[in-house]
């Protein structure tokens, strides 16, 4: 039901009319009406917040590859996040080259797979690293042959177990790489009309450079778009319990190893009659037989002990603990 004017908006109305201030033809005039185009063959199932969140997580994931993939290739790897974006999973397989490398991960608990694809010359390049070349690539691209593959599987399975470390703000995964396929036509995972969303990381091996791209299927992030946000990423980040890396590092130094040694005593002697030592010559020491031995860890000094055997061995019984600051 229309608004009933009262008489004094009545009057207005015709007061404006009279003076040309209102005009009767932008009266009758309607608004126009934007209209947005929808492509039903790509719906929206992305948006740019969700490729923003997958960015940042595979960013991370960049730097712990380009710490870790040295330590197997022994040469410097530089890794960035280049963009995101979603497409058909047809766009995606029709654009791969071939030969191609495509590393099926089971992205457990989530439902489906996702496909990690490695450019050939990366993959030539680590293939030579790998079997003590300098790591060149191919001048003229072929397939690879099993004992290839063989090799680059331990590749591509640091790649997967890389992928928990910066998911984990998001939700706990345990992937799994099930094969390496060389031929996109073997690597239908889902429908070709099927959104995805890939993340394209450049990667460069020494001068080698080449690009990895992850593919997302929407069905396999299904269960958890909503926590696909930066709010809910960093509001997990800042929660996690600072203790978690206080036992990991706990553990480490526990695991490292360090000297130990006790001193029996000190002596000083000439060069000479270093050099005629013989069986059976005694060394004389500035310590008596029942003094306390000094335990060192390292270069400090953190134990007194006294001198005896355990079984065939010789040992130390811990007599005071050096506290100092």
């Amino acid at each position: 039901m229309a608004d009933v004017l009262s008489q004094n908006e009545i009057d207005a109305l015709l007061k404006q009319l009279s003076s040309g201030e209102l005009d009767v033809d932008e009266i009758n005039e309607e608004p126009a009406v934007k209209i947005k185009d929808y492509d039903f063959t790509r719906p929206a199932k992305f948006s740019k917040e969700h490729l923003r969140t997958l960015e940042i997580i595979f960013e991370n994931f960049g730097r712990l590859v380009s710490s870790n993939l040295p330590a197997y290739l022994r040469k410097n790897v530089q890794v960035d996040v280049m963009n995101s974006e979603a497409v058909t999973y047809s766009e995606f397989s029709n654009a791969l080259s071939n030969p191609v490398l495509l590393g099926i991960v089971d992205f457990e608990p989530l439902k489906g797979n996702i496909i990690i694809e490695l450019a050939s010359n990366l993959g030539f390049t680590i293939i030579d690293r790998m079997l003590g070349g300098l790591g060149d690539p191919l001048e003229k691209p072929r397939d690879f042959s099993e004992i290839e593959l063989s090799v680059l599987e331990r590749i591509f399975t640091v790649f997967v177990d890389l992928l928990r470390e910066p998911w984990k703000n998001v939700i706990e995964i345990h992937p799994r790489l099930e094969r390496i396929e060389t031929n996109s036509q073997f690597a239908q995972i889902i429908s070709p009309s099927e959104m995805i969303a890939i993340v394209t990381i450049n990667i460069c091996i020494g001068n080698v450079e080449g690009l990895m791209n992850v593919c997302l299927p929407f069905l396999t992030l299904e269960d958890i778009m909503d926590k696909l946000n930066t709010k809910y990423w960093f509001s997990t980040m800042k929660n996690k319990d600072e203790d978690s890396y206080q036992e990991f590092i706990e553990t480490a130094i526990n695991k490292a190893q360090i000297p130990m040694k006790a001193v029996l005593g000190r002596s000083t002697v000439s060069v000479m009659d270093f050099i005629n030592l013989q069986v059976g010559d005694i060394i004389k020491l500035d310590s008596h037989v029942n003094d306390e031995l000094d335990v060192y860890v390292g270069n400090i000094v953190k134990f007194k002990a006294l001198p005896g055997s355990s079984t065939e061995n010789y040992a130390v019984k811990v007599t005071e603990i050096i506290r100092e600051e």
